[in-house]
């Protein structure tokens, strides 16, 4: 738990000091995209391996 207290410091940390608020809002929407196609990317992986996919 300690961990994700980390990160979610380290997360809003990087944002305090970014001057123009467009660059901050583009960067944040960004951030949960990378999010969201690494966990499309882990789904993917996890159901190849479970159904027998041959790599």
């Amino acid at each position: 738990m300690g961990t994700l207290l980390l990160f979610k410091n380290l997360y809003y940390q990087a944002f305090d000091d970014c001057k123009p608020g467009l660059l901050v809002t583009i960067l944040k929407v960004y951030t949960f995209f990378c999010l969201a196609m690494l966990s499309l990317l882990l789904y993917a992986f996890i159901y190849r391996v479970f159904t027998g996919f041959q790599f």
